[in-house]
């Protein structure tokens, strides 16, 4: 394997980027400020996910024996925005008892519901209470259990992690499969979240995977411009072209902007970045957070989130914090778009702003050999990645990938 990259740095758009590499990146010239500290005590990350600890891409990492080269640490907590305010995401029956977001009765009626999912097991139809799952909508097993708006939204949202409302027409194992991840991923550390982060950020992931390519001869060149996919007279894919030299090749693999001319544009991420001095407020002093602001809640048509993690994560200097703001675009204005979560934060001490574009591949690689990745999304955990490599891998390999149920 040839790895290639355009990049001075690993891991092309996930990549971690040291304070003075931020500062170039949206500022230009201008050198960043003395009192935030040294820049490479900094590891900001260009596309911010947190891993959910019981989920598909940490037993990935696993599998492939990458963990030796990483180091990871609970996230302090998972939090929900309702009317104007957070609230910790309650996850289990116990914790939905003692939630403030609902009153006596519903805390009952969500506690019988979490029992149920609690007890789901797809292989033993008696936990199955006489339905259906694969039939059955969402929206009519949550009617089953009297649960009200309110209840719905941060369990669909917060807790099965879903984008928008269109998972209420759906079959409801899928959500039900999501809950059990999250309730499942929460037991695993013992942590307040469901959610790990690797220490120093997440550009540690692909160096990671440098270091065990190398293990297995795999050849790594950063800084190599202009990389130029080169194709034979039937279009498959031959070779790959920088600085006058070619690599001959059987098979590229690549991320949509290598290859623009076989993606299509299937959205646009608005995200800020901002460096604090202080953790995000009425948190209980966590370190590291999620808050979900479900659509609903903003008028959107799909969640907004905010994402944090400081010093105790070693991606910032002592007393640094740094938390971004992302969601779906719906304008072309991320400042006033992503103001709900930015109001959240209390003061910052830098702001940026950045909006990129999403594409997904329209090629066919059975006939062109070219295996292109779809963008990141807005999402704050890794789901979506890893089942688009793992998809990738079957199509690479021709094997399926080791599905990870």
């Amino acid at each position: 394997v040839l790895h290639m990259d355009r990049n001075d740095y690993y891991g092309g758009d996930s990549t971690s980027l040291n304070l003075n590499q931020l500062w170039k990146k949206f500022r230009g010239e201008e050198k960043p400020p003395a009192h935030l500290g040294a820049s490479r005590d900094y590891n900001v990350d260009m596309v911010p996910k947190f891993m959910m600890a019981n989920g598909t891409l940490v037993r990935t990492l696993i599998h492939t024996d990458v963990t030796k080269y990483l180091s990871f640490k609970a996230v302090d907590g998972s939090y929900v925005f309702s009317k104007g305010k957070i609230h910790k995401v309650p996850a289990t029956d116990m914790e939905a008892l003692k939630s403030p977001l609902m009153g006596l009765f519903e805390k009952r009626r969500a506690r019988n519901f979490f029992i149920y999912v609690q007890d789901y097991n797809d292989a033993d139809p008696r936990t199955h209470q006489g339905l259906d799952l694969t039939r059955m909508t969402t929206r009519e097993l949550i009617a089953k259990h009297g649960l009200s708006d309110d209840t719905i939204d941060f369990i669909g949202h917060a807790l099965a992690l879903h984008r928008d409302d269109r998972y209420l027409s759906e079959p409801a194992i899928d959500t039900v499969k999501r809950m059990k991840l999250y309730s499942e991923s929460l037991a695993r550390f013992q942590g307040g979240s469901p959610y790990i982060y690797p220490l120093y950020g997440l550009g540690e992931l692909p160096q990671a995977f440098a270091r065990l390519s190398a293990v297995y001869g795999g050849t790594y060149m950063l800084n190599k411009p202009e990389c130029k996919v080169e194709f034979d007279m039937e279009g498959k894919v031959c070779g790959v072209t920088s600085e006058g030299e070619t690599a001959k090749c059987k098979k590229v693999v690549c991320d949509p902007s290598y290859l623009a001319n076989k993606v299509r544009k299937i959205g646009k991420v608005a995200r800020a970045i901002a460096i604090m001095s202080h953790p995000i407020p009425n948190a209980n002093d966590s370190h590291s957070i999620q808050i979900i602001l479900p659509q609903k809640q903003l008028g959107r048509k799909s969640d907004m989130y905010v994402f944090c993690c400081s010093y105790t994560h070693n991606v910032a200097p002592k007393g640094k914090f740094i938390a971004f703001v992302s969601a779906e675009a719906e304008t072309d204005n991320p400042q006033s778009e992503l103001k709900p979560g930015i109001d959240l934060l209390g003061p910052v001490d830098e702001l940026f702003f950045d909006m990129y574009d999403r594409y997904e591949p329209v090629n066919e690689p059975s006939l062109d050999n070219c295996f292109v990745s779809s963008s990141y999304d807005a999402t704050t955990h890794f789901e979506t990645t890893v089942t688009d490599v793992l998809n990738m891998y079957t199509l690479i390999t021709g094997k399926v990938s080791l599905r990870f149920t």
